[in-house]
């Protein structure tokens, strides 16, 4: 089950890639993009972050926060991150808690008996973290729609 258009996200806290503690409250007040990948280092979700981190000045320019969110551990992401020079944090979700009420899961996640990952996602936040806009692909390997994001940011 993921979060629909005018839920509001509920609360949590995740460690960074420094293993330091981050609040969704510490990046309200902003609008905020919360992504969710299935892992690491896999070739869609590099593919993503990559762009993620190259369209950056767009979602400065709108005042928006990015902020990645997967089951890696923070070992993974921190290697992840530097790997790909990325430019916004990354949170671990390795209890699988927030990905269960926000994105929803892949079960047996790339043909993996028992291994569960973030379902593809990607939620854009009001300063208030009530979700203006909400894609979620059952398809672990599609791209979100960028021109999509970029214009839920602009409409509010």
């Amino acid at each position: 089950m993921s979060l629909k258009k005018g839920d509001k996200v509920p609360d949590f806290t995740l460690y960074d890639t420094e293993r330091k503690e981050r609040t969704l409250k510490e990046f309200l007040g902003n609008k905020t993009v919360l992504v969710f990948y299935p892992g690491a280092f896999t070739g869609a979700c590099t593919k993503e972050v990559c762009q993620l981190r190259d369209i950056m000045k767009m979602f400065n320019s709108l005042n928006a926060k990015v902020v990645g969110i997967s089951v890696d551990s923070p070992f993974e992401n921190k290697s992840f991150a530097d790997a790909n020079k990325l430019n916004f944090p990354l949170l671990s979700d390795f209890d699988k808690s927030v990905s269960k009420r926000v994105s929803g899961l892949y079960d047996n996640f790339a043909f993996l008996n028992g291994y569960t990952a973030s379902k593809r996602s990607v939620f854009v936040l009001d300063k208030g973290g009530v979700v203006k806009y909400e894609w979620v692909s059952e398809n672990p390997g599609a791209e979100p729609p960028y021109a999509e994001i970029e214009q839920a940011l602009k409409s509010f």
